[in-house]
């Protein structure tokens, strides 16, 4: 099969996103940097009754917290990223990547039909789909745009 076919046939659910990490609109920001560093993960999904309102990632700790000044009592609600571009489970990969193209993000909420959290997917997990599926595709390309090898051998 060809790689655009598939993006297009496939849905995100066959990238098989990562369980969502989620937080409360109302809770903290230490309570967010607490479960980042235990998750070991970039970003939370901030719900409010269990929907999605917002995105709360390390860069809006840095950017929105951090370099404001602001304690890390203050509620989510008044850092997170609200109301973030988001892909259901049923739509296009090709959707998924156009979205994360058009808006430079490395994670997209994906949701149910009642705007709930049911993963989150990452840039890794679309590039690792590409790679596992089509090896002759990726590992073919040539180094750069115009070009059909190294200018210079590597190696001994």
């Amino acid at each position: 099969m060809q790689l655009s076919r598939n993006l297009t046939v496939e849905s995100v659910a066959r990238l098989e996103p990562t369980a969502p990490r989620q937080i409360r609109a109302t809770c903290p920001v230490a309570d967010a940097v607490a479960m980042l560093r235990e998750f070991r993960v970039g970003c939370l999904l901030v719900t409010d009754a269990g929907r999605l309102v917002g995105i709360f990632t390390e860069r809006d700790l840095l950017t929105r917290v951090l370099a404001a000044g602001l304690p890390l009592a203050t509620p989510l609600r008044r850092v997170m990223t609200a109301d973030p571009v988001a892909v259901g489970l049923q739509e296009p990969i090709r959707q998924a990547i156009r979205r994360m193209q058009d808006g430079g993000y490395r994670h997209l909420p994906v949701i149910d039909a009642g705007q709930r959290p049911v993963g989150i997917l990452s840039a890794k997990r679309v590039i690792r789909y590409i790679a596992d599926h089509f090896p002759h595709v990726v590992y073919n390309l040539p180094p750069g745009p115009g070009s059909t090898s190294p200018a210079t051998r590597e190696g001994a």
